[in-house]
């Protein structure tokens, strides 16, 4: 029983991007066409009523400013990316670097971004 409360929390702590890639999962692997928007609105991603307080953001990265190989570097320890594929994410600037995060992983990420020197927005 255990198993299946550990099992049940992660569903439901589950991000968009995570709903959206176990749909697709569902769909291409066993044929089951699960209506995913009513699993984001269970999570909570579609109440209206809980607009009032934001629980997820989304780090962009605005400029990566004058140290551009330090805000690469920053990208790749925060992210797991290759190190191409950070300096890729730092030249298409502005992007997204996490999205779905919580506030306090946010701020944590927009801060070590700008202690690079980067210019970051939270969303």
């Amino acid at each position: 029983m255990a198993d299946l409360k550990q099992f049940a929390e992660q569903l439901v702590n589950l991000t968009v991007k995570e709903v959206n890639e176990l749909a697709t999962i569902l769909k291409d692997e066993y044929g089951i066409e699960p209506a995913a928007a009513a699993v984001v609105v269970a999570a909570g991603g579609g109440d209206a009523g809980a607009a009032e307080e934001q629980t997820e953001f989304t780090v962009v990265l605005k400029d990566a400013g004058a140290s551009k190989l330090g805000v690469v570097k920053a990208v790749k320890e925060l992210t797991g990316l290759g190190l191409k594929e950070a300096k890729d994410l730092v030249d298409a600037a502005p992007t997204n670097v996490k999205e779905g995060v919580s506030k306090d992983e946010a701020e944590g990420l927009k801060k070590a971004l700008e202690e690079a020197g980067a210019v970051v927005e939270l969303k």
